[in-house]
């Protein structure tokens, strides 16, 4: 974002809305917000031009979903590299978003260098995953994971204020 690029109480009104459900028309935004339906969709746009606005997508329901297809399996999962150079680090951060079972990939200090969450449909596919993305790459030194059993929270947005 430029420096002349400022959020007034409008923009920052509309971020924190569609935070909350990207699917409300632009009709609803602009009610909400209290601005006419072309001056919502313009200030959307430029929104998005800024780069404010990553993607929009839509979010399951996990109990929901394995009622279909069984629950699967999350795990937080602590990285440590041998070498921590920055080409090593960019390697491993390159070889382990690229997998789709990759849900989120941090560097973190300190620590271990990542922590991952990782989710699987099951034991035998985590234990796959692991030899793929850990056992296998000679740089990797520790490795620590955490099952979940349960979910208090899971939220997605980032306060705008």
């Amino acid at each position: 974002m430029e420096s002349n690029d400022t959020l007034d109480a409008i923009d920052k009104q509309l971020l924190n809305l569609l935070q909350r459900d990207a699917s409300v028309s632009n009709q609803a935004l602009a009610e909400l917000t209290h601005v006419s339906p072309p001056t919502c969709l313009r200030r959307v746009r430029r929104l998005h031009e800024l780069g404010l606005i990553e993607k929009q997508v839509a979010l399951l329901q996990p109990n929901k979903l394995a009622q279909l297809q069984g629950h699967g399996l999350t795990a937080i999962v602590e990285i440590s590299l041998d070498q921590q150079g920055a080409e090593h680090l960019a390697a491993f951060e390159a070889r382990v978003v690229a997998d789709p079972h990759v849900q989120q990939c941090w560097r973190v200090s300190p620590g271990p260098d990542f922590v991952l969450v990782v989710h699987a449909h099951d034991m035998p596919a985590y234990h796959a995953l692991a030899q793929r993305l850990f056992t296998h790459d000679a740089n990797v030194r520790n490795v620590k994971a955490f099952f979940a059993t349960h979910r208090a929270k899971f939220d997605t947005s980032v306060p705008v204020i």
